[in-house]
């Protein structure tokens, strides 16, 4: 039991001490889940919108499949994205296998069907009474699209942060496609699964406790939110 004893002490003074290869690790997974999650909420709120607002054709059978999709494994993502980025795959020119922006691809997909799914629940959970009474004020289909989205901010934004938690957690995705590259592309989760292989402890334990305090600050904000919703 020792060696757990000393990987705590040993982690903390990684933490205190600004240990460079500890951070830049950090700093890597903040930035390729971001860049992410930037994507994802511009493509995913419009699209859960129109799901949750819309009455079309088969309407019923898409949300079962963006339903479906929210238990997507992140290593089939890792894998299809992979064929298509590799070398061989049809984009393997673009050069994006283990680089931060694969990473945000492969992620991307994996937030998407959060991001719409939630989006349209809160479109949908909106008072029934809202449409028309804007409708009644003479507002446009603009304006009242606009206007609904607006009512159900908070729930919109609890779909954005559920995703970042998802996201920022993962980890088949950043190793397949980002190759766990040192100062390049080694993400927290990747960088733990490695260097507790290597019997590294104490840098394991340092990052594990930063991706728990991010996991708790990504909750917080949920149940925040969640309440003004």
């Amino acid at each position: 039991m020792d060696y757990i004893l000393e990987g705590v002490i040993g982690a903390f003074q990684l933490l205190l001490s600004g240990h460079e290869e500890t951070y830049s690790a950090v700093a890597t997974t903040l930035k390729v889940s971001t860049l992410s999650i930037a994507i994802c909420l511009l493509v995913g709120i419009p699209l859960g919108f129109l799901l949750g607002y819309g009455h079309f054709p088969g309407k019923r059978a898409l949300r079962t499949v963006v339903d479906t999709l929210l238990a997507l494994p992140t290593v089939v993502v890792g894998l299809l994205v992979y064929a298509f980025i590799t070398r061989r795959g049809p984009l393997g020119e673009i050069g994006l296998l283990f680089t931060i922006p694969g990473i945000a691809i492969g992620q991307f997909i994996l937030a998407l069907p959060i991001v719409v799914s939630l989006t349209a629940s809160a479109v949908e959970e909106l008072d029934p009474k809202l449409r028309l009474t804007l409708k009644t004020l003479g507002a446009t289909k603009r304006q009242v699209a606009l206007s609904s989205l607006w009512e159900g901010r908070y729930s919109v934004m609890v779909s954005a942060v559920t995703a970042y938690g998802r996201v920022i957690s993962e980890v088949g995705v950043s190793m397949m496609l980002g190759g766990n590259i040192k100062w390049h592309t080694r993400t927290i989760t990747t960088a733990i699964a490695l260097e507790t292989g290597k019997g590294q402890f104490s840098m394991g334990i340092a990052l594990g406790l930063v991706l728990l305090t991010l996991a708790f600050a990504v909750n917080t904000a949920v149940s925040v939110l969640r309440r003004r919703a």
